[in-house]
């Protein structure tokens, strides 16, 4: 286990850090108007009430609000990191501190250290699992089996961690059924566009200071992740190549107007160098071979397998750290190659993440998810579902009243249009 200062039923870094994490769950809060909306309700019908949660998500001020709310609804939550590099110390102080919620959680945890905290998160027998990756799923199935009676269900937060629950529910293997998240069109289509595009950049550019105007900037994977970096990075001035094994969403980025080429093609080019796959080596030996002197290489894709780091370390005639979260790896030929984050998650690694306000969509479907698995679980098949329609629309709709918008209703001489097949020219 970790050296660092460990409270009853938890491991984080530092109380010491409480008072900073609170001010910054209270700004994070400020622009979560739906996630507020939904806790008041909590608060008052207390629909979780006496079912225990153990969350591995990425422990932000975002996450704490969400941490609160499920609290708030009566729920029991334990919270650990679904990266080794996202905590924010601050913020896992204050939720032990402040709301009495357990946190097994430091950043730049090893990684025995991470698989510890999941285990330990797992020790809360859950009713629920919340899982970002599906790490924690993964290990409930295969080394706490025990455990795995008591859950009623789950949800998934990102892209990487449904694909792997889906192999899962494939292989029959999966023991409850699951909720994707991150397939509601309020969490991808704003959470992954639009968060993953700015915080990317957001990451990046802390991390190394580097001027993205007249670079060339290479994407790996143009889904909804690759989408909104590809607007961002175009939106500082880069010139935008993107890499795809999907001819149906290369055709979609060169219509988009993005120069569009292999990796192999791309890796002579780019100065910068982003994967967002979801897929492991994407980045490779073959790739490191031609790259520029002085490239920047880095992952905003959920693990960083990505990136073939083994391949470059054995290249490497030697390495170092820079800077902060930058390991400049010298080639043998002089060349060097700066990898970021150590190719982890670089908009958590390097900056804070998503803003909340994209991140009040994402875990207000989170919780209403949630409350649905509560309500539903007895009727749902053992695999992976979607996000009820109703709830994704809702969530939609509380967004666009926070932010003060009104939009139009159908009347009914069109509602019957659109429900019927008479009427044509």
């Amino acid at each position: 286990m970790s050296t660092a200062v460990t409270q009853i039923n938890s491991d984080i870094k530092s109380l010491e850090l409480a008072d900073l994490g609170k001010k910054r769950i209270e700004w994070a809060n400020q622009s979560m108007k739906v996630l507020q909306i939904i806790r008041k309700e909590f608060i008052k019908n207390q629909p979780l009430n006496g079912i225990r949660i153990s969350a591995c998500l990425h422990v932000t001020a975002e996450t704490a609000n969400l941490a609160v709310c499920l609290r708030d609804g009566g729920a029991d939550v334990v919270l650990c990191a679904s990266n080794p590099l996202s905590t924010q110390d601050d913020v896992a102080a204050s939720l032990v501190r402040d709301q009495g919620i357990a946190v097994f959680a430091i950043k730049g945890e090893d990684n025995e250290t991470y698989y510890q905290h999941i285990v330990a998160a797992i020790d809360h027998r859950p009713h629920i699992t919340m899982d970002d990756g599906a790490d924690l799923v993964t290990i409930l199935h295969t080394k706490r089996t025990e455990m795995l009676d008591g859950v009623i269900g789950g949800t998934e937060e990102t892209t990487t961690g449904v694909i792997r629950l889906r192999a899962m529910a494939k292989e029959g293997v999966l023991r409850y059924p699951i909720i994707a998240v991150n397939d509601a069109d309020t969490k991808h289509l704003f959470d992954n566009r639009y968060g993953t595009g700015q915080s990317t950049i957001d990451g990046i550019i802390r991390a190394t200071n580097f001027l993205l105007a007249g670079s060339k900037f290479v994407i790996a994977g143009y889904g909804w992740c690759g989408r909104g970096l590809a607007s961002r990075a175009r939106g500082a001035g880069a010139e935008v190549i993107i890499t795809e094994v999907d001819p149906t969403k290369a055709l979609e980025a060169v219509m988009d107007g993005f120069r569009v080429m292999s990796m192999h093609d791309a890796a002579k080019l780019g100065d910068v160098f982003c994967t967002v796959t979801g897929n492991k080596s994407v980045l490779t030996k073959e790739h490191f071979d031609v790259m520029k002197d002085g490239a920047i290489i880095s992952n905003s894709g959920h693990f960083n397998v990505e990136i073939d780091i083994p391949s470059l370390e054995k290249m490497a005639s030697s390495k170092r750290a820079t800077r902060n979260f930058v390991d400049e790896y010298s080639m043998k030929d002089g060349r060097k190659i700066n990898l970021l984050g150590e190719g982890r998650l670089i908009n958590l690694a390097a900056a804070e993440g998503h803003p909340a306000s994209v991140m009040d969509m994402s875990f207000a479907d989170q919780a209403l998810s949630v409350e649905h698995m509560v309500k539903n679980y007895k009727t749902l098949e053992k695999r992976v579902h979607r996000v009820p329609d109703e709830l994704d629309k809702r969530v939609a709709k509380l967004k666009l009243e926070s932010m003060g918008i009104k939009i139009d209703r159908l009347t009914p001489e069109q509602e019957e249009y659109l429900a019927g097949w008479a009427e044509g020219t």
